[in-house]
């Protein structure tokens, strides 16, 4: 079998599991983000068998019906978005997935609401850039409200992390109710309920139909001149004008974001340029930890699927 690891960012994926073993097929590690489809499909001609990091490289049909070798795709964590699952299967080329710990995303999107909360990348910056002393003062997050818009796995770490520091936390999502929250120590509230009353919002949503431009300027506007909004999901989930129009116009007090549009980002990326934003690569999952269990999960895949037994397998949407 030869297989590919895509995505693999500044060549880390060899550290993380134990390739040598793998004695039935030859791999290759691309380090470097391939932008161009068709220059892609070109790089993965030979292959069998590709390796995903989750969303990093989407594979849509149109490259996977153009590679006529592939026979599986193994992404790292349980689900892919970026992947035509049910073109895979028309071609019956396998999709399997790998366990994901979690929990590295939820430590990220509570870091940020600090970071905003206490203004610390200005004062760092002010610091050793302008040699400033305190020039700006931060809040307590003691008393303030956190809403958390998608109260599942993730949402409900992060919501623990608020109180255990002493915030009030509110949630909504549209399949949440208000016996879910009660077990959790949340208060159940509406949309707007949890934009107008917050001081932060965190987003913890898979996307889907549902939830693409699911926090437009109306939403923005409620959170208010001195909300903050939080995003470790998707990007996709905001209005991307929207935004945009909000930061500009200081309709919101800034954005902390995990997520892009566009990634890798562009050197001329507004939300990345933008004063009112706190932007991180995508390193939500991004943790020692983290890897070791996605690309050791990975080789088991390729492992399973080379002894006739697939593992994790992500079946095609009905």
């Amino acid at each position: 079998m030869k297989i590919a690891i895509l995505d693999d960012y500044y060549d880390r994926a060899r550290a993380y599991a134990d390739w040598d073993s793998a004695d039935f097929a030859s791999i290759d590690f691309i380090d470097h983000y391939i932008a161009e489809e068709s220059a892609l499909i070109k790089t993965l001609q030979p292959y069998d068998a590709v390796g995903l990091m989750r969303e990093r490289t989407p594979f849509p049909k149109s490259i996977i019906d153009a590679l006529p070798n592939l026979k599986l795709i193994v992404t790292s964590g349980k689900q892919n978005a970026a992947i035509d699952v049910n073109a895979a299967a028309e071609r019956n080329v396998v999709v399997c997935g790998t366990p994901s710990p979690g929990h590295a995303t939820a430590e990220l999107a509570f870091l940020l609401v600090m970071s905003l909360c206490r203004k610390l990348v200005p004062l760092v910056n002010g610091l050793q850039i302008d040699q400033q002393w305190q020039p700006v003062m931060g809040n307590d997050l003691r008393g303030k409200t956190l809403g958390i818009l998608g109260l599942g796995r993730l949402g409900s770490q992060v919501a623990a992390l608020g109180q255990a520091i002493g915030m009030h936390v509110v949630a909504w999502s549209t399949n949440l109710d208000q016996e879910s929250c009660a077990e959790k120590g949340v208060e159940y509230v509406s949309k707007d309920d949890l934009f107008e009353r917050s001081d932060f919002v965190s987003i913890h949503l898979r996307l889907s139909d549902r939830s693409r431009d699911l926090v437009t300027l109306k939403e923005l506007t409620a959170l208010g001149p001195n909300g903050y909004l939080v995003n470790t999901s998707r990007a996709e989930i905001v209005n991307h004008q929207d935004l945009l129009t909000a930061l500009d116009a200081g309709l919101l007090a800034g954005i902390a974001t995990d997520v892009l549009t566009r990634e890798p980002a562009l050197p001329d990326d507004p939300i990345v340029n933008h004063p009112r934003a706190l932007v991180t690569p995508h390193i939500g999952y991004c943790t020692e930890e983290t890897f070791r269990v996605f690309y050791s999960e990975m080789l088991n895949a390729f492992k399973a699927f080379n002894d006739g037994n697939p593992i994790n397998v992500i079946a095609p949407k009905a």
